[in-house]
C-alpha cells in the first residue's frame, strides 16, 4: 500500500521548504519555542493538510509557478493545525503524539498552552500579510471552529442522546473545517470562478469528514502501536463517536453502560464488546465512504495533472486505512 507520503510527490520539494520554513518562523523568537517547533514540525508528521494546500495550488495554476501566497496560506493552516493539537494534548492530558512526548509533557502546561497560543497568534499575523480579506475572514473562523468543536466535545461527554447530525458538526469544527476552508482560500488565491471555489471547499469539507470517522472507526479496530494510545480511548472518556452512536441505536443497554460512565468493573470491555457487534463500525464504513466520495465529485471540473490525481488518491487512502 502506498504511503501517505508517497501520493505528495508532486509538492515533495515544496513540503521539504515549507518544513524547514516553519521552523524558522516559530523557533526563531525563543529557545522553547525553538524546542516546541523542533519538536512539533520535525516530530514526523504527515504534513497532510499543507500537503493538501500546495496540491490543490498546483491543480488550479497548472501553468505556471504556484503563488508565494499559495506556500505562506500552507505554512499558516499547519501552524493552526499544530496549534490546535498542542492544546488538545492538554485538555486530553495525552502524554504521547505520533510516538513523541506532548509539548506539554516535555515543557509542562503553562508553556504548552502559550506555546499553542503563540502559535495561533503568530498564524493570525501571517495570515493578515497575505493582505486578503476574504482569506483572512476565512481562516479566523477556523480558529474559532476549533475552538468550538473542543467545547462541544467536552460538553457532550456521556451523552447518550448525541445525534449523528451534532457528531457530524462537531466533527466538521475538529477536523473538517481547517482543510475545507483552507482548501477553498486556494481558490480565492488561485483567483478562481465563485462554482470552482465553493468546490474546492467542498472537497476539504468531505475529505475532513472522511477522515475524522475513518480516524473514530480505528478507535475501535486499530492496536495501540497503529493509533499511539490504547483502543477505546474515546469511549473511555466518554467522546462518543460515529460506532458508538450507530451501535446505540440497535442496543439499548449500552446507554446504560455510558450513562453510569463505566462505573462498575467489566463496564467499558461490554460496552467495547457490543460497539463490536453491532452494525456500528460497518455503518460508520458507509458513513466515511460517502464523504470520501462526495469529496471525489468536487474534484471533477479540476483539468487533468499529477496533482489533481494526487488528491483523488487521497481520498481512496483515507479508505483504505479502515479496509
Amino acid at each position: 500500500m502506498a504511503s501517505v507520503t508517497s501520493l505528495f510527490a508532486p509538492v515533495e520539494a515544496d513540503l521539504n521548504e515549507l518544513t524547514s520554513n516553519l521552523k524558522q518562523l516559530v523557533g526563531a523568537r525563543h529557545p522553547i519555542l525553538y524546542a516546541a517547533a523542533e519538536h512539533l514540525f520535525g516530530a514526523g508528521g504527515k504534513r497532510i493538510r499543507p500537503a493538501i494546500v500546495l496540491l490543490l495550488a498546483r491543480a488550479t495554476t497548472p501553468t505556471e509557478d504556484i503563488l508565494p501566497q499559495h506556500r505562506r496560506l500552507a505554512e499558516i493552516t499547519e501552524m493552526i493545525h499544530t496549534a490546535s493539537l498542542v492544546h488538545d494534548d492538554v485538555v486530553d492530558e495525552s502524554e504521547v503524539r505520533r510516538g513523541v512526548p506532548t509539548v506539554h509533557s516535555s515543557f509542562g502546561n503553562r508553556i504548552a498552552v502559550l506555546a499553542g497560543d503563540f502559535l495561533f497568534a503568530q498564524s493570525s499575523w501571517y495570515l493578515a500579510n497575505l493582505d486578503n480579506l476574504r482569506v483572512v475572514k476565512l481562516l479566523s473562523q477556523v480558529i474559532m471552529d476549533l475552538a468550538e468543536g473542543e467545547i462541544q466535545q467536552g460538553l457532550n461527554r456521556f451523552d447518550t442522546g448525541l445525534s449523528i447530525e451534532a457528531y457530524l458538526e462537531k466533527s466538521y469544527y475538529k477536523t473538517a473545517s481547517l482543510i475545507a476552508n483552507s482548501a477553498k482560500s486556494v481558490g480565492v488565491l488561485s483567483g478562481l470562478p465563485e462554482r470552482d471555489i465553493e468546490n474546492l471547499y467542498g472537497y476539504g469539507r468531505h475529505l475532513g469528514l472522511a477522515f475524522q470517522v475513518v480516524d473514530d472507526i480505528l478507535d475501535f479496530t486499530g492496536s495501540t502501536e497503529v493509533l499511539g494510545k490504547p483502543a477505546g480511548s474515546d469511549l473511555k472518556s466518554g467522546n462518543l463517536t460515529a460506532p458508538a452512536l450507530y451501535a446505540l441505536e440497535e442496543t439499548p443497554y449500552l446507554g446504560t453502560l455510558i450513562e453510569r460512565e463505566f462505573a462498575e468493573a467489566g463496564d467499558w470491555e461490554q460496552a467495547f464488546d457490543l460497539i463490536h457487534s453491532s452494525r456500528g463500525i460497518g455503518r460508520s464504513r458507509e458513513l466515511a465512504l460517502y464523504h470520501a466520495e462526495q469529496a471525489t465529485r468536487c474534484l471533477s471540473d479540476l483539468s487533468a495533472s499529477d496533482s489533481r490525481q494526487a488528491l483523488l488518491d487521497l481520498t481512496s487512502y483515507v479508505l483504505r486505512r479502515i479496509h
